[in-house]
């Protein structure tokens, strides 16, 4: 062990007595030289290269955690051994009232966890590999282990200045990173490829996700959160995301430079997911969230969704590239699932800005969908320089029969929706874009909504399809400036039902329109 100064020594696991051959736990050794760090007031951890199995380890303040190139931590099966991940710890806000999933609501049960630290880095080119780690929820996903389950590669609750870089991880878990309550934290540099979740965030504040690559077509790529874990409503705010791929490839095949396309469907029946999303846990809302430079490759699209109560304010995605788009390419949703404390009212989405996207081969079962709820529309948004291309085309018929093989039961509820005549919404239902069926536009459609831009939009559909480009329903001071529709065949490209203040102008041949009070009409 080197004998340097105090805060940058060195504790390399093979002097604690590891062994990196894969089959011999490894954990003691670990967290042992871990602990001296600790005890010493920090320094360097190093995993050299080896394969290393381990259950749960503990990691501290000003400690660096290197894994090193040609190491691989393993996350251990507790089927194979006699012990297992550390438990649960008690968290009532979890336990008792059940306002997040029973992954956000523990810590512990982690392959490397830590509470409330500070200055602590994961860094060195090497592999985590969490293929002994729980996935939870979802039955074809796995069964439980017998022994306590680990079902998160990292999970830090609470802390500040926390740094990971240069670090690679496999099957990661219910969630391959879950940062929560961190202030000041940095991810750069990683390549996550996943069986669930990658990134989630949650209630935290300055936040940098730079030169990410995050593969999972069983869950969202990156997600931002804010749940009521720590017993108070807090939001997510002072995010950037940018200059990163997400996708839905085969799990694996993204590390391993193949790339393949089995995995059709996510367990919840829809596409790969794979996708950046706000919610659906949204007690404290987002504020302040810049996306750019993103690359959304064989998945689901931009989701911006709060349905806990929480506010959307201040959004700014832009200079998005989508290809093979499984579900809606622009999904924003203010609902009222409610889920938290008692009380809680729908909460609000205004000003969010999308502009400079590309999405090619979208499953044209889904528009963009901009959905807000009767007396809390979804307001001040802007969708600019935007070009969707869907990959077929379907009919009226279809929205009016809403067919078996072209709606997910898992989100619709297909004989309410009949029985409404087309007028049913959900909600309190969870947010995905197959909630409302197949919808009345290929292109756009908007429910909902209070000062709506649509600029220099261009829906370029190459099949037949006679349902709409763009859909406003219920939906008040609305632009639709250059917005034009390529199809091939169809009946209009606008319809409006129930709305006001509607300025049209330089679209699909239109020149300057100004309609007042709309009850229905079709251009």
């Amino acid at each position: 062990m080197l004998n340097v100064s105090r805060n940058n020594a060195v504790y390399n696991v093979m002097d604690f007595g590891a062994i990196g051959d894969g089959k011999r736990l490894d954990t003691a050794a670990i967290q042992a030289a871990l602990d001296a760090a600790n005890e010493a007031g920090g320094g360097e951890v190093w995993i050299p290269s080896g394969v290393y199995l381990s259950f749960s380890l503990q990691v501290f303040s000003h400690i660096t955690l290197k894994i090193l190139p040609g190491a691989t931590l393993l996350a251990a099966n507790p089927n194979e051994h006699s012990q297992g991940y550390h438990a649960p710890e008690p968290n009532i806000w979890g336990d008792t009232h059940k306002y997040q999933d029973f992954g956000h609501s523990h810590f512990r049960n982690s392959l490397i966890w830590g509470e409330d630290i500070s200055h602590f880095t994961l860094t060195g080119g090497g592999l985590i590999d969490g293929s002994g780690l729980w996935k939870g929820l979802y039955p074809p996903l796995g069964p439980k282990p017998s022994r306590q389950p680990g079902n998160k590669t990292l999970a830090i609750k609470g802390g500040k200045n926390i740094a990971l870089r240069d670090i690679n991880i496999l099957r990661g878990g219910h969630f391959a990173v879950l940062a929560t309550g961190i202030n000041n934290l940095l991810i750069d540099s990683v390549i996550i490829d996943t069986n669930r979740d990658g990134i989630d965030i949650d209630v935290c504040k300055n936040v940098r996700i730079n030169n990410v690559v995050v593969n999972s077509p069983n869950d969202d790529a990156i997600v931002l959160k804010s749940s009521f874990v720590l017993g108070a409503v807090i939001p997510t705010e002072n995010v950037t995301i940018s200059n990163s791929i997400v996708s839905g490839y085969d799990v694996g095949t993204v590390l391993d430079g193949t790339y393949q396309t089995t995995t059709t469907r996510a367990p919840d029946g829809d596409g790969p997911t794979g996708r950046i999303k706000l919610g659906t846990e949204s007690n404290g809302g987002f504020h302040n969230i810049t996306l750019n430079n993103i690359v959304f490759d064989r998945s689901r699209g931009l989701a911006i969704e709060t349905v806990d109560g929480g506010s959307i304010t201040n959004v700014v995605a832009s200079n998005l590239t989508m290809r093979d788009v499984s579900s809606s390419p622009i999904f924003i949703r203010l609902g009222a699932r409610l889920r938290g404390p008692t009380g809680i009212a729908p909460g609000r989405i205004s000003g969010v800005k999308v502009s400079n996207v590309i999405a090619s081969n979208v499953n044209s079962t889904y528009p963009v969908i901009i959905a807000g709820l009767p007396g809390s529309p979804v307001e001040n948004v802007t969708l600019k320089d935007i070009r969707i291309e869907p990959n077929s085309g379907l009919t009226w018929s279809d929205v009016e029969d809403q067919p078996d093989h072209l709606v997910n039961p898992f989100f619709f509820d297909k004989q309410k929706y009949l029985h409404s005549k087309g007028e049913y919404l959900a909600a309190a239902g969870y947010p995905e874009p197959s909630m409302f069926g197949v919808l009345p536009a290929y292109g756009a459609y908007i429910l909902h909504g209070k000062g709506i831009n649509l600029s220099d939009v261009e829906i370029s559909n190459d099949h037949k399809d006679t349902r709409a480009g763009v859909y406003l329903a219920k939906t008040h001071s609305v632009s639709v400036q250059r917005v034009n529709t390529q199809p091939k065949a169809q009946a209009d490209w606008l319809v409006i039902e129930d709305a006001s203040d509607v300025h049209i102008n330089g679209s699909n041949g239109l020149g300057e329109v100004h309609l007042g009070n709309v009850r229905s009409a079709r251009y």
